[in-house]
């Protein structure tokens, strides 16, 4: 009877843990993309009111950018409309190309050079900003804002040189003028990597001295945000008081409709997993804020004190812009310059200290084989090379622990009407024989940091983004994109993600399943019977997640297979099932 109820109950927590696995993840990983109509672009940061909240209609991915197929039409409608018209001034340089608008001096069209735009490799580069009125709206815009001075707004057509052409030998300067003696230029120059440095000066040749308060501001559309997750941020952040913050969300904001930040600002903006986008303020202190500016749009404001230009003089203030991707090198150089936890920008978690050497180790065993497949296989290998010693030791741990389960059992026995006295006998047994019955749990516990460790370089590194290994995996940051329910595609639906089993959850559930076969058989039924399920359930668990982290699991189980074959060699007593002595 109680095998049967054992047998019952595990029956049952793996069908909990397989079906309510599916709610897990729609609690943690909720559809908040929403779909709505894009707004202009505001000259001038102002405040307003939150407006109201828009349903959701879209999936949100890790990769970001629209994900209607309606939208995705039209945004490429758009953006050929807007790029073919003149006034823009072409940017070329090895991390991004693209162009500035003069119409308002507005930084609004920039791809990648490095990334492309999804998996395939002929589906263009990687879009950061889109021109105000596209569905996939993302740029920069720096001015000023006075009172009783005639400024440059949203209309203004800058000048620009003839030729004139952004590169990182080549910066530019926009001008504009007014009736009063003020002369407006903005000077970009950009960098090789993603980093656009602007320079806003202000000249006063009239009579009378003016007030003016520099700006600059990112505008941008929910409707492109990545997957927000509860250990993975995607919306407004920056670092402020030398401390980076991964919030708030855009609810948030939509729900305040302004929230200013307090403390020093370092810079301030928006990421995606992947992607970013960043004001660095100047040696001069700035106030910045977040605001909802109504359908699904949200900017961020950077406002430098207002300060008074005297005739014959003039007054400037650089700002630097970063658009592009989160790669950690680049953003390590960029910190090193001076630019406060900017390496901290990529959303590591609490465990950043051991995630990124183990980052560092993948990265450099993927320069060295040119395959980051194999370079997970390598640093399995390392992995387990490492804690051999102590697989060793949980071997001595378990013979020992198999030479006492005859008196464990015969303890068991005597006291089993007294659980408390059991224990205690229990205890007093492992003391005498000097056998400590955590330690075949070690080398669980030790792989436990390194697994989350390649789970969350496998979710937020950039480097990690479209790497296949070889044959249908084409990218290990995703996962197995071929179903066995479905015949591998053939026949037309999708199953859901708890039974989206693919080659590498198999091959994952076959190798857990002979892993521990070659384990002693525990004594226990009840064990026995977890022991025999749970293979096949962590099969259907850890289908969803990333290709790369099945392959790795599946490479310390091949190993550990080994590893136990060789170890059981040198201690053939834990195949040995010991007699239970005679009551």
């Amino acid at each position: 009877m109680t095998k049967q109820r054992n047998l019952i109950l595990a029956v049952l927590l793996t069908a909990l843990m397989l079906f309510g696995y599916e709610a897990f993840l729609q609690h943690f990983y909720p559809d908040y993309a929403k779909k709505k109509p894009v707004a202009a672009a505001s000259q001038a940061p102002a405040s307003q009111a939150a407006a109201p909240a828009v349903p959701v209609t879209t999936t949100p991915t890790r990769d970001g950018g629209l994900t209607s197929a309606a939208d995705v039409a039209l945004e490429a409608k758009d953006l050929q409309s807007a790029l073919a018209a003149p006034g823009r001034v072409p940017v070329a340089a090895p991390g991004l190309t693209g162009s500035i608008n003069l119409a308002g001096a507005v930084i609004d069209d920039l791809v990648t050079a490095r990334h492309t735009a999804s998996v395939e490799k002929n589906s263009g580069p990687a879009r950061i900003f889109s021109p105000a009125g596209t569905p996939a709206q993302q740029f920069a815009q720096l001015g000023w804002i006075g009172q009783n001075v005639a400024l440059p707004n949203a209309q203004t057509v800058w000048t620009a040189p003839a030729g004139a052409k952004l590169t990182p030998a080549t910066p530019v300067t926009l001008t504009a003028a007014n009736d009063a003696g003020l002369t407006f230029r903005i000077t970009y120059a950009i960098d090789k990597d993603y980093m656009i440095t602007a320079t806003q000066t202000v000249s006063n040749t009239g009579t009378a001295p003016v007030t003016v308060q520099p700006f600059a501001l990112i505008n941008r559309t929910e409707k492109t945000a990545s997957l927000d997750s509860w250990n993975i941020h995607s919306g407004p952040f920056g670092a402020f008081d030398q401390a980076v913050r991964f919030n708030p969300n855009y609810s948030d904001v939509q729900e305040a409709g302004e929230l200013k930040n307090e403390g020093k600002t370092d810079w301030l903006g928006f990421t995606d997993i992947y992607w970013m986008s960043v004001l660095i303020p100047g040696e001069t202190p700035a106030a910045t804020s977040y605001r909802a500016l109504g359908s699904g749009n949200f900017r961020a404001d950077l406002m430098y004190k207002p300060a008074e230009v005297f005739p014959g003089r003039e007054l400037s203030r650089t700002t630097r812009l970063f658009a592009g991707a989160k790669e950690s090198e680049v953003l390590d150089r960029y910190e090193a310059s001076g630019i406060v936890h900017f390496g901290k920008s990529i959303d590591w978690g609490w465990f950043f200290w051991f995630e990124k050497p183990i980052f560092w180790l993948l990265n450099a065993l993927f320069r060295t084989v040119g395959n980051f497949g194999v370079a997970i296989i390598l640093l399995t290998v390392i992995v387990r090379g490492v804690m051999f010693p102590v697989a060793q030791r949980q071997f001595a741990s378990m013979a020992a622990m198999k030479a006492i389960q005859p008196k464990m059992k015969a303890l068991q026995e005597r006291y089993k009407d007294d659980k408390q006295k059991q224990q205690q006998e229990i205890m007093a047994l492992y003391k005498q024989e000097g056998v400590n019955p955590l330690a075949g749990c070690l080398p669980i516990f030790l792989q436990i940091p390194v697994f989350f460790a390649l789970y969350k370089v496998l979710m937020v590194s950039i480097e990690m983004r479209h790497q296949p290994f070889i044959l249908w995996i084409r990218d290990l940051s995703a996962p197995d994109p071929l179903h066995i329910l479905n015949l591998f595609g053939l026949l037309p639906f999708t199953p859901p993600s708890f039974l989206g089993l693919g080659l590498l959850a198999l091959l994952l559930g076959v190798t857990m399943f002979f892993q521990f076969r070659l384990n002693p058989a525990p004594m226990d039924p009840a064990q026995q019977q977890v022991f025999a399920i749970m293979p096949w359930m962590m099969m259907f668990v850890m289908a969803p997640f990333a290709s790369g982290l099945l392959l790795y699991w599946i490479t310390s189980n091949i190993l550990t297979i080994a590893q136990q074959q060789f170890l059981y060699s040198r201690h053939p007593q834990l195949k040995v099932q010991p007699a239970v002595p005679a009551k």
